[in-house]
């Protein structure tokens, strides 16, 4: 029987998948409200998850309690279960929870401030809607794309779940919506007020030593090949498959640390850390795997000329499971 932590992570993965399935279809009216609201639905979940798997498994600590009123008008001095109108309880929401574990230092903020300018969104969603959709569709894809990134690293971090079997991406507005006709955008009052609460969260985030994002963005260009019959190509393990080649810079793009960053990026991580035989020991055997590590070589047509390792962020989460985090 799957403890109650258990069931609340996998039903966050399951929401935050149909949050990803929906908003990628290529013709879908309430993309973005039903992406907000299940992207939320998901880290809520996610939270109470960890919240559940800190206070051992206990139901009674999501509960939320309050003051009750006595039957002479006044106010109770014990505390009682706050609860809905079928007298369910009350369990603590996403802005509690996701408060308390950043005090905690269990969240990172800003993994948090990602959160609040998705959860303003979904309120929108919920409680209006947007009347300049294509105003705002940027905003939420650059601040959804970045939730997922950080749904991803919260889970393997919490939970040691790999997410790498799913497709935990959105697809650019340029594949999932065709291009338009230019025309002005006019946002009105409470649009302009929340792009302007996400800049000011945007601009407070700013920090080069967190794997976590506030926002991604999105490039992309499509240009016609000048060649007739060019095979379609996408991305597979099959060694008969269309080979694509990748430039330097590109790859580097993903693998964008050398040995001394990686070095630098453990001792800031990790309270155990020492750049030792230990650490060693770890990190050699990765350097065969293509996910993590890109050897460059001065020559390339020279396996034996001088080289140098570059790593691919991921590989913090190898490290996760040998140190204590900070």
């Amino acid at each position: 029987m799957k403890s109650r932590s258990k069931e609340l992570l996998d039903r966050a993965i399951a929401a935050t998948v149909a949050a990803i399935e929906i908003y990628n279809k290529p013709d879908f009216p309430y993309r973005s409200e039903t992406f907000c609201i299940l992207a939320i639905n998901g880290w809520e979940l996610l939270l109470k998850a960890k919240w559940l798997k800190e206070n051992g498994n206990k139901i009674q600590s999501l509960y939320v309690k309050e003051f009750g009123t006595n039957s002479d008008g006044s106010k109770s001095k014990k505390k009682t279960i706050k609860r809905t109108r079928a007298q369910i309880p009350f369990t603590h929401g996403l802005d509690y929870l996701a408060k308390m574990l950043v005090e905690q230092k269990q969240l990172d903020p800003i993994a948090k401030d990602n959160l609040d300018a998705l959860l303003e969104l979904r309120d929108i969603s919920v409680h209006f809607f947007h009347q300049s959709e294509s105003g705002l569709a940027e905003s939420l894809q650059e601040i959804g794309a970045a939730s997922l990134k950080n749904f991803v690293l919260t889970v393997q971090e919490w939970f040691a779940y790999d997410l790498s079997d799913f497709n935990f991406y959105l697809m650019p507005l340029a594949f999932v919506e065709l291009p338009r006709q230019a025309e002005a955008i006019v946002l009105n009052r409470e649009e302009r007020n929340f792009l302007r609460y996400v800049q000011h969260l945007e601009e407070r985030t700013k920090r080069d030593d967190s794997e976590y994002a506030f926002m991604i963005n999105y490039e992309v260009k499509l240009t016609r090949s000048k060649a007739k019959d060019v095979p379609e190509f996408r991305v597979t393990n099959n060694p008969d498959a269309t080979e694509v080649r990748m430039s330097e810079e590109q790859i580097l793009e993903n693998y964008p640390w050398d040995y001394r960053e990686l070095t630098d990026r453990c001792r800031k991580r990790y309270q155990d850390f020492k750049a030792n035989a230990r650490y060693h020991n770890i990190r050699k055997p990765l350097h065969e795997n293509e996910k993590l590590c890109r050897v460059r070589f001065l020559d390339p047509s020279n396996p034996k000329s001088a080289k140098k390792l570059f790593f691919n962020p991921n590989i913090l989460q190898v490290f996760d499971k040998h140190y204590s985090r900070k």
